[in-house]
Order: structure tokens, then C-alpha cells, then sequence
């Protein structure tokens, strides 16, 4: 089955034809733990035209025939939230060096098939293209052992980053607010970074 999955490499105005298809994944894939996300369309579509508008940015995306099954985005940090550049700000790294991947989402039938690999081959690959970048990072959201909704035979994919080179650095941490499923309100939740040379 993987042999019959695309894994390519877009950007620009042409992902404008994906846009609805990637905003329905992410929201079905950030339900789960441990991100556990609240999503909303309109705000997955315009956090997504930010991906359009930079000519530097790319999203992998999977495809099974036409079906969009996976994507994974990315963008140089410099073109990132405040939120997300501060922490390398105040431990004194040139922006213009560090490369962002932001997220993976894969519909949960195509988990297992080296998909996952295939995205942070192909975003390292963008950014090798670009050239200029001394670290790629990414981060991820740090919950609570005793969580609720954790559920009991969730795995975290620290080992799987650890395999493909990604270190985790406490040290750069930062928050992210959004909408828990079991939450009125939109809440801080902390994140950390993984870097990679």
C-alpha cells in the first residue's frame, strides 16, 4: 500500500486547491491527544493561506490516487508567529538560520507506512534547497502524565524524532493558545522544541 502513496513537495498559489482538504485533516487529526484541539475551519484556512503567501514555505502532502490522505508544512522561522520566534530570540540564534517544520497530520489508515519519514525527508529536502539553514526544529505540546484524556496505550513520538536526528531542548519552550475539546475557552497550552543540526 505505501508504493501507491505520492508524497510531493507544493507551494505557492498552486495549494489554493488543497486548502479545504488540509483544514478538514488537520481538525481530524488535532482532536486526538495530544493535542486535543477545538478546531475551527475558517481559522484552519487562514492560518493555512500563511503557507500560500510565503514563496519560501512548502506543504508535503500524501496522496492516495487524488484523496489527500496526509501534509506537512513548513516555513522559515523568520516568517513565524512571535510566539514561536522569542524563545530562539532570547537564547541568541540568527532567525535567518533556523528552519520551521510545523506539523504533520496523516489520516490515521495510512499511520505506519513511512509516510511520517517521507515528510521530514521532504522538508529537510526544501530547506537543504533553500540553503542558509543551520537548525530545523519543530515543537510539540508537553501534557501532563495524569491527563484526562490520555489514553492508555498512547505511545509519544520521542523516539521517532530521536531517530531521525531531532534532539529535544527544554530550553526553548513557548505557549500556544487554543480551544481544548472539554474547554469553554480558548487556553495557554506549553510547547517545547526539538532541533536538529
Amino acid at each position: 500500500m505505501a508504493n501507491d502513496i505520492r508524497v510531493e513537495r507544493w507551494s505557492g498559489a498552486a495549494l489554493e486547491q488543497f486548502i479545504p482538504e488540509l483544514a478538514r485533516l488537520r481538525i481530524e487529526v488535532f482532536r486526538d491527544f495530544p493535542y486535543l484541539y477545538d478546531g475551527d475551519i475558517n481559522y484552519e484556512k487562514k492560518y493555512l493561506q500563511t503557507y500560500i503567501d510565503c514563496p519560501e514555505s512548502v506543504i508535503v502532502i500524501a496522496f492516495d490516487g487524488d484523496k489527500v490522505v496526509g501534509a506537512s508544512t513548513a516555513i522559515p522561522m523568520k516568517y513565524e508567529t512571535d510566539e514561536l520566534k522569542q524563545p530562539f530570540l532570547d537564547n541568541g540564534y540568527n532567525l535567518d538560520e533556523v528552519f520551521y517544520c510545523s506539523e504533520s497530520v496523516l489520516d490515521k489508515n495510512y499511520r505506519g507506512l513511512g509516510i511520517g519519514v517521507r515528510f521530514f525527508e521532504q522538508r529537510e529536502a526544501h530547506a537543504e534547497d533553500l540553503g542558509g539553514f543551520k537548525h530545523i526544529c519543530f515543537c510539540c505540546v508537553e501534557r501532563p502524565a495524569d491527563h484526562p484524556r490520555r489514553p492508555a496505550d498512547y505511545v509519544p513520538l520521542d523516539k521517532f524524532w530521536n531517530k531521525r536526528g531531532y534532539v529535544k531542548h527544554p530550553e526553548l519552550h513557548t505557549s500556544y493558545i487554543w480551544k481544548d475539546l472539554d474547554d469553554a475557552d480558548e487556553t495557554p497550552k506549553p510547547m517545547t522544541f526539538w532541533l536538529k543540526q
